[in-house]
């Protein structure tokens, strides 16, 4: 994956970086986003976790280490955020509540949401870091969701439909 040597892009990659790995420094942080590729001075990185909002929580080890906070509102603690398993849990909630419709069409899968609901629901689909999910794009009450496969619409699209029971 190859990503701009933006502000954006790096902040990004800081979030990625927090949320997959216990960052207990900032010079660990610094040699997390080397390995990334990603180049950027102490001072730009302490700027970057001030303009996060990053903070240090203690971990199931004891130690502390750094995190962000969630986009949109997310109940449960850090840990439970992080996990894999409660964020396809908190996609399926939502996608019982927010799903309309799902169809696909080659790589592509459109959402169909309640208006007002589809940014909404697209940011808990992106933060969910499906790996067969490439991105999504929002509009007032419908999602595209781009994947892939070039043929990975229609499971995608049957996934959503099983979230939403």
């Amino acid at each position: 994956m190859s990503a701009p040597a933006t502000k954006t892009a790096r902040q990004a990659a800081i979030k990625d970086v927090l949320a997959a790995t216990d960052v207990h420094s900032q010079a660990e942080l610094l040699a997390e986003l080397s390995a990334r590729g990603v180049s950027v001075t102490q001072g730009t990185l302490s700027r970057d976790l001030v303009e996060l909002g990053a903070y240090r929580v203690r971990a199931d080890s004891g130690q502390l280490v750094y995190s962000v906070p969630p986009e949109g509102p997310v109940p449960g603690d850090l840990a439970a955020r992080r996990a894999p398993e409660a964020l396809e849990h908190r996609l399926s909630s939502l996608c019982r509540d927010l799903l309309v419709a799902a169809e696909s069409s080659a790589n592509l899968v459109i959402l169909r949401t309640p208006p007002g609901a589809a940014q909404f629901l697209a940011s808990v689909i992106d933060q969910s870091r499906q790996p067969d999910i490439l991105g999504t794009i929002a509009g007032d009450d419908t999602i595209m969701i781009v994947t892939r496969a070039p043929d990975g619409g229609v499971a995608v699209a049957g996934r959503f439909l099983e979230y939403a029971g």
